[in-house]
Parts: C-alpha cells; structure tokens; sequence
C-alpha cells in the first residue's frame, strides 16, 4: 500500500470518529456556554461535578478499546462469525459493575464532591450535577460496548450518526432544564447533567436497536461457551480502565491544587481544560482508528505494516491539531470571550490558553501512540507509563508551582507543556522498540 492509501485510510476511518468525538467536546463547551452565564460559582460547580464524574466512568472507560480491539482482532483473522461475542461481555459487564459502583458513588456523592472543592456553593452545584451524571453510568457502558463494534468493524460513520443525534437531544434538553423552557423546571446548572444523561439512555437505546440489526449473523446476543473470551477482554479493559482512572483521579487533583489558588481560578482552569479536550480529541479520534488498523494487520501478522500505521497517524493528527490550534495561539481573547466575560479574568486566562495549544500539539505522538498500544493489546504498558509521569511528575510539580511558590495558572501550565513533550517522547520510544507485536488478544 503507497503512502497516499495509508493517509487516505487513516482519513476515511478516523474522520467519522473525530467526528463524533469532536461533537462531544463541542456539547461541553456550549454547557460551559450556557451556565457560564449564571456565574463563577456555576461554572466552576459544573467543573467539579463533571471531574467527578470522569473518575466515577473511568473504571469502565476501557470496555470500548477492549472490545474494538477483540473485535478488529477476529476480523483480520477471518473469525467473523465471533466478532460480535466481545460486545457481548462488554453489555454483561456494563450491567453488573457499571450499575453497582453508580449506587455507589450516588451514597457518597457529597464526600466525594468535597474532595474536589472547599467552596460551599461549588460543592452543592457540583454534587447535583454529580449526582445525575452517574445516574447514567450503565447507558456510558452500553454506548462504550457498541462504539467498539462500530469501530473495530472499521464504520465509525455509523456511530457518529447516533452520538450526532444523541447530542442534539442534549443541547435541547439541557437548554430546557438549565432555564425552565418548554414547561419544564428551571434546574440551572444541575440542568446540564439531567439532560445529558436523559439523552445517554436515548443514545443507548438508538445504538441498541442498529447493532441488533448488524451484529446478529456475527454472534450478537447469542450464548456461546467460552470463558476465556470475557477474560482475556477484562484482561484488556482493566488496564486501560484503570489508567484511565488514575488519569481522570489526576484531573481532579490537579482541580483540587488549582482550588487553593482559588474559585475564579477554578472557573478559568474548567473551561481552558475543555479547550484543551477539544484539541486532544482529533487526536484520540485518529488514534481509536491506529487502535482498528494496528490490530488488523496484527491479526495478519504483518508487524512492519502494523508500525508504520502508528507512525503515520500521528503525522495526521499533527497537522489537523495545529490547524484547529491557530485561533488559540492568533485570536485567544475572541476565544475565551466565548466563556468569560470579566476582563481581569480573561487577562489571567490568555496565556495559559496559548500555552494549551502549544502543549496539545507536543503531546501528538503520546495521545496517538497510547491508542495505538491499545489495539496491540499493551494495555499495561499505556497504564505504567501514563499513570507514573502523571501522579510521580505533572502533579507534585503543579502544586509546586502554583499554590507552593505563587506562580499560579502560569506556573502550572507551564509544568503541564514540559509533561506532554516527555510523554511523546517516551511513548515513541516504546512504539520504536515493537515488543508490542509478541502480545496475543
């Protein structure tokens, strides 16, 4: 395959994931839109509660890369009358952990809460929205399972029509709740969890009915024999999930460091953040679609080719970061201008805007190759190498910098720009040595 087919592939299979995974980081920025109107307090509320929340689905956010990546596996193999049974797991294991631990994180909501922010109002703001959120956690779990069918068959097209809609529902219904419209109570900013996980289970139940009439021939919903099957998924999800984890714990951490400098600065730090996951996107958009291609060619034995898929997609991602990056670099205050609207909060928030946007662009090669490792299945790999520059590096440094010695936003973004270059770094360095190409799935 010449070099134009590979970046044609790439294109074709990541744009639709992008896609919907742009939709995503856009829905968060029009919330942060919509209650960054009622004040500080809501916004860094929200901030809060949604934090939480990524901890809360994190432990189940692996079922998606696990289950594409046994599916894309079975594929390539030509075992196409099974690809279908690791959605099956994922479904089971959705609905015997993910409703459980959401019982459980909803008894200890406020603790939970409490550990993010000091400040009274934020923390009733915050566990609300909590609150709803994980009251979705088995739809999270069911979209995750059926995202992996759609992607490891490599028709992400598919899925982003169903995130599209469930989107849509989201902006209606969250619109409605926040303000009182519709005839509808005026929830405010815990409006914005109601209405996302109102349209989660909507999602679910479209997603259900589209993979029932795809999957079935391949063994969707049909019992078959085989243990290992659900073992050697959890084997896959369980790392990533707890990397995921740790990854979402170090997000609320570094909120919690960011809170002793104080609530506006919370407000200014939720909302560069979601900036931040709208560039970062794209490039875990093109490489959930590395994680299809680099298990496939596994799956054919052809390693060489299965490197090279890595090392082009990052090539990819690159240049379609630094496009979406330039209004932040060239135009910030039109940018924060969106979300922040007092001028000496937006003096602050600039240049750690800018900085965002160098960083994410530094941090490519490590947000493609860590799902690239995932479709080889080195789960465990991506959870050692993460987890320890994030907890052992970024974190200590960030409180060193901001709260310890007062440089504040500043002095921890500038941290955050040093860890993702080094992350790029070391994940390429692991992809360049291929111990990955020995790991069964």
């Amino acid at each position: 395959m010449s070099a134009t087919q590979r970046y044609k592939t790439i294109l074709l299979l990541g744009l639709p994931i992008i896609g919907g995974m742009l939709s995503q980081s856009i829905l968060n920025l029009v919330d942060a839109v919509m209650v960054g109107s009622l004040g500080d307090r809501a916004l860094a509320g929200v901030g809060a509660g949604s934090y939480a929340n990524f901890v809360a689905v994190s432990l189940i956010l692996g079922l998606s890369s696990g289950v594409q990546a046994m599916v894309a596996r079975r594929r390539g193999q030509g075992r196409v009358d099974e690809m279908a049974r690791p959605v099956n797991w994922g479904l089971a294991i959705s609905l015997f952990f993910a409703l459980p631990l959401s019982l459980l994180y909803l008894s200890f909501s406020d603790q939970i809460i409490a550990l993010v922010t000091d400040d009274l109002a934020t923390q009733e703001i915050g566990q609300r929205y909590f609150d709803y959120r994980t009251m979705a956690m088995l739809a999270v779990g069911i979209n995750l399972s059926f995202r992996g069918w759609w992607n490891g068959t490599k028709r992400p097209g598919t899925y982003l029509a169903t995130l599209i809609a469930i989107h849509l529902l989201n902006v209606i219904i969250s619109y409605a709740l926040i303000f009182g419209h519709f005839g509808l109570p005026a929830m405010g900013a815990p409006g914005a969890g109601l209405g996302t996980a109102i349209a989660l289970y909507l999602g679910g139940t479209l997603n259900a009915v589209l993979v029932w009439r795809d999957a079935r021939p391949h063994g969707f919903l049909r019992y078959q024999r085989g243990p290992a099957s659900i073992g050697r998924l959890l084997g896959l999800c369980i790392p990533h999930s707890l990397q995921q984890f740790f990854f979402a714990g170090g997000i609320c951490t570094l909120f919690w460091i960011i809170g002793q400098l104080g609530t506006q600065q919370q407000a200014i730090a939720h909302v560069l953040i979601n900036l931040a996951l709208f560039l970062i996107l794209p490039g875990v958009g093109f490489g959930i679609a590395s994680t299809s291609l680099v298990s496939h060619s596994l799956g054919e034995r052809k390693t060489e080719e299965a490197c090279q898929w890595g090392w082009d997609t990052i090539k990819t991602a690159l240049g379609t970061i630094i496009l979406l990056s330039l209004p932040m670099w060239l135009a910030p205050d039109l940018v924060l201008g969106l979300f922040i609207h007092q001028p000496d909060v937006l003096a602050e928030a600039r240049l750690p805007l800018q900085i965002t946007a160098l960083a994410i662009c530094v941090d490519t090669a490590a947000i493609v190759l860590t799902q690239s490792l995932l479709g080889a299945g080195a789960n465990r790999s991506v959870l050692y190498i993460s987890t320890a520059s994030q907890w052992a590096f970024y974190l200590p440094l960030a409180w060193l910098m901001g709260p310890h010695l007062g440089f504040g936003l500043l002095g921890i973004w500038l941290v955050q720009l040093i860890h993702r270059a080094l992350s790029s770094v070391i994940f390429s360095y692991v992809w360049s040595k291929r111990r990955w190409a020995e790991i069964a799935v």
